[in-house]
């Protein structure tokens, strides 16, 4: 699955929109990265702009972007309302999908050092990029702005992390960072009273609310020895909250930001504040998304209310965030539609037509027309997607058969298993076609110089071991799916016996029709020890998968004989 990282950097400039199309333009140029929002502010003389894509190319567009930033906004001009101190100001990257934080923290330091390279700004590494603890804080990297850089640069302890430290008038200074997502998100009360909204807030809010001698309200505020007021902390981390009214609904809420949803994830922010709001006596009615949320976030939501169901989590993706939108009253004020707000939905690739959005029809007539594919191979992956998906199913349906109830999450685990299977294989049976149209490319290339001939051979042989490596995955995973199958055959519903041994025959012949299709493709691999190495272990698989078929059939006999 694709790695996915978002980006948000901060630009000098939020009035002359021109310039603002002319930086947005360069990450557009980039392939693999999406455009998703473009913010600009007069008053801040900043525009904030979010997009989104692959690692590698997303620090391509990042860096392209600084570039086109440093070239047009001069910041010996520059005044606005927010505090800044580069003509690219921030510019945090943020883990999406299938990407650790250290991962990301790696691309951020990589970015920030060709910046400070290529471009001679100096770069500054935030929050978890950061090399020491003071230069976590942003604030702490931006004190005193852009007129204050000359003397900064020049304290040894505020070198650059990155670049020159030395005062770049024009582009000013940079901080590149890695941070968590943030998630803007409202849950709707049944009241008008921005009070008591206020109140629940204080409750929950890590930073809480202010300590008072006495009453809650109009006691005397308790102040330390610095004078500062002492705060009673709330009970969820990493999150900031107010209560507002919002007269186009008619309804107070609570708005909150959650700052690092691995901390406090959307369903506990909800849950929580659904808890402190009935302790007050009011009601909570549903909630609101602002802007994008990762899809992991709403799939943990989905599992976690199907959890208190006692319910399988091991349903399609669909269904999960379903139950999460409807849990959640994502769509009580409005309609919520997933591929609106989701960000991998959003960025999806539009590369024309694909199998598995084909209904069963269209996908046996593509397969039986003039094309050679699909062929063998991707069938060969829906094939095993089916068999797997009937083992699932007997999960699912053993999850809640009636008297069986303590054993719901031993089935739930079965069937999540089966799922990720499923996930794979499906995913599989575009991939073989594509594997096959990367050959039909090399063997297009031009070859008349012997510099292209080279060129056009190396294609070839690297395009046909990925046609090699796809069907030999396709026997990997669909061979796992024999364990899931095996368990639902041994201990499953007892009525749904024979759909799990159809499911073992159906991974049976996907397995051994991608052994066929890695043997007739690896006839054209010119790196013979590779070969020799991956037929002995595609052999393997499918011995292997024969001899577990047949004990599976034997089984679902003797579960009959009952």
């Amino acid at each position: 699955m694709k790695k996915l990282i978002e980006c948000v950097p901060n630009f000098s400039e939020g009035r002359d929109m021109a310039i603002i199309d002319r930086i947005t333009h360069e990450i557009e140029g980039v392939d693999g990265v999406k455009l998703l929002d473009v913010d600009p502010g007069k008053a801040t003389n900043r525009t904030v702009v979010t997009f989104v894509g692959t690692p590698d190319e997303v620090i391509e567009a990042a860096f392209r972007a600084v570039k086109k930033a440093s070239e047009l906004i001069d910041m010996s001009k520059h005044k606005g309302e927010h505090p800044r101190m580069g003509a690219t100001d921030v510019c945090p990257l943020v883990p999406v999908s299938n990407i650790s934080m250290e991962e990301v923290v790696e691309y951020a330091r990589k970015l920030a050092e060709r910046i400070g390279k290529e471009l001679n700004i100096p770069v500054y590494c935030y929050e978890n990029a950061a090399f020491e603890p003071k230069r976590r804080n942003l604030a702490n990297c931006r004190s005193g702005e852009y007129e204050g850089l000359p003397k900064k640069l020049s304290n040894p302890d505020w070198k650059p992390d990155f670049g020159p430290a030395e005062f770049n008038a024009r582009a000013g200074a940079t901080a590149v960072g890695a941070r968590d997502f943030l998630v803007a998100y409202n849950i709707n009360l049944n009241t008008t009273s921005t009070r008591r909204a206020n109140a629940i807030a204080f409750d929950v809010r890590e930073r809480g609310r202010v300590k008072r001698t006495g009453d809650s309200i109009t006691g005397k505020i308790v102040k330390d020895e610095k004078g500062d007021p002492v705060y009673i902390p709330g009970t969820l981390k990493a999150v900031k909250a107010i209560g507002w009214y919002i007269e186009e609904y008619g309804i107070a809420q609570i708005s909150m930001n959650l700052t690092n949803i691995s901390i406090t994830p959307i369903h506990v922010a909800y849950d929580e504040v659904w808890k402190k709001a009935e302790e007050r006596g009011v009601r909570v009615t549903g909630s609101e998304l602002v802007g994008l949320v990762p899809k992991k976030a709403l799939i943990e939501a989905g599992k976690y209310f199907l959890a208190k169901q006692q319910r399988s989590l091991g349903v399609s993706e669909a269904e999960i965030i379903k139950i999460a939108v409807k849990s959640l009253g994502l769509d009580e004020l409005k309609p919520f539609n997933p591929k609106e707000k989701i960000i991998e939905y959003l960025i999806e690739e539009e590369s024309g037509k694909k199998l598995v959005d084909l209904d069963l029809q269209g996908f046996a007539d593509e397969t039986a027309s003039e094309s050679v594919a699909p062929g063998g191979g991707s069938v060969s992956a829906y094939v095993g997607a089916l068999g797997v998906s009937l083992g699932t199913m007997v999960a699912n349906l053993s999850s809640h058969k009636r008297g069986w109830d303590e054993r719901w999450e031993d089935f739930s685990k079965w069937a999540e298993k089966g799922q990720a299977i499923k996930d794979e294989l499906i995913f599989l049976v575009d991939e073989d076609t594509r594997a096959f149209n990367r050959i039909m490319e090399a063997f297009g290339l031009p070859k008349g110089t012997e510099e292209e001939k080279k060129a056009r051979k190396e294609a070839i042989q690297a395009a046909t071991k990925y046609a090699i490596e796809i069907p030999y995955q396709v026997m990997e995973t669909a061979y796992k799916a024999l364990e899931v199958i095996e368990a639902m055959v041994e201990k499953g519903n007892p009525t749904s016996v024979t759909d799990a041994g159809v499911g073992a025959l159906c991974v049976r012949t996907a397995v051994i029709g991608a052994y066929l299709n890695v043997k007739v493709n690896a006839m054209d691999l010119e790196d013979k020890a590779f070969v020799s190495q991956i037929l002995e272990q595609a052999n393997e698989i499918q011995l292997a998968a024969r001899h577990k078929e047949d004990e599976i059939v034997k089984l679902v006999a003797k579960r009959l004989e009952k």
